[in-house]
């Protein structure tokens, strides 16, 4: 992938750049594939739009887009059989898609359910950066009882539970959310926390779980209470290698269980290096 290109809210997909460009590229940032002709008129209707809205959501997402006549293999890949179609492409994986050309509003609410502006929720986060999470969840409690029609709030609410170690509290109102905000990217956060935090109920401890690890290698199980064990208590890059040998070792054991923990890591991981790092390390085990 081209320094360009990575920046690019907008770029153009072939088969030589589908893997890189796309696929590895997804394990990172969400791609939305745009399949278009030059003849086709309602893609010329669809695709400025879908380009609008890749320039204002900062980056939360990226567009690539499929000429259907020059690329008939990745066309045919995706059983693309009328345009426009939009795919959306996340983890290496399809996550979503429509055909046609969908009104403005109708393309917000389907992008609402995956993906969030990022100038969005960093306006969030630097207008809450002063507080404690005590005090957050005093405000935001107050709030939500002026505003109960407010599900943001709710959502503000269970982050800052979820900071103070209030796990099942979190959990319920994260249970509690709207569809519309279930995507939200501090939502899957959350998520990911929480699924970590379970992970570790009656776990042993870092010690027993290294000497059954050095006693079988194999014990995936204990591998992987291990790694969650390191990463939760400040040493994410051995966690992660954890994860990562259970995913290159016994890629299917308990229906991918390596891979979830490595995403669920890197959606809770503020090291940007590290992540990124463990991304590509994924990424060439997958692909």
């Amino acid at each position: 992938m081209t320094d360009a290109t990575a920046l690019a809210p907008v770029f153009d997909v072939d088969q030589q750049t589908f893997e890189a460009d796309v696929l590895q590229a997804s394990l990172t940032t969400p791609i939305l594939l745009d399949f278009w002709a030059t003849w086709c008129e309602p893609c010329k209707t669809l695709g400025p739009m879908l380009e609008k809205l890749a320039t204002e959501y900062n980056g939360a997402f990226r567009l690539g887009k499929v000429d259907v006549d020059g690329q008939q293999e990745l066309a045919g890949m995706f059983g693309i059989k009328s345009i426009p179609t939009v795919v959306l492409v996340k983890d290496g994986q399809v996550l979503d898609g429509f055909a046609g050309a969908l009104p403005e509003g109708q393309l917000r609410e389907f992008l609402s359910r995956h993906v969030q502006p990022l100038a969005a929720v960093d306006a969030i986060e630097d207008a809450t950066a002063q507080e404690t999470p005590e005090q957050m969840i005093n405000r935001l409690q107050q709030e939500i009882a002026a505003e109960p029609k407010k599900p943001e709030l709710k959502l503000d609410l269970a982050v800052a539970l979820m900071q103070t170690g209030q796990i099942a509290a979190a959990e319920a109102e994260l249970a509690a959310l709207p569809a519309n905000l279930a995507t939200d990217a501090r939502a899957v956060r959350l998520r990911s926390e929480l699924e970590l935090a379970h992970a570790l109920k009656d776990a042993p401890s870092v010690t027993e779980l290294q000497q059954r690890v050095q006693t079988d290698p194999a014990d995936w199980a204990a591998r992987d209470q291990l790694g969650v064990r390191l990463l939760l208590e400040g040493d994410a890059e051995a966690g992660l290698e954890q994860f990562l040998t259970i995913l290159q070792k016994a890629r299917d054991w308990n229906d991918g269980q390596g891979k979830k923990r490595l995403l669920a890591a890197f959606a809770t991981l503020d090291d940007a290096e590290l992540v990124s790092r463990y991304r590509r390390r994924m990424a060439s085990l997958l692909f």
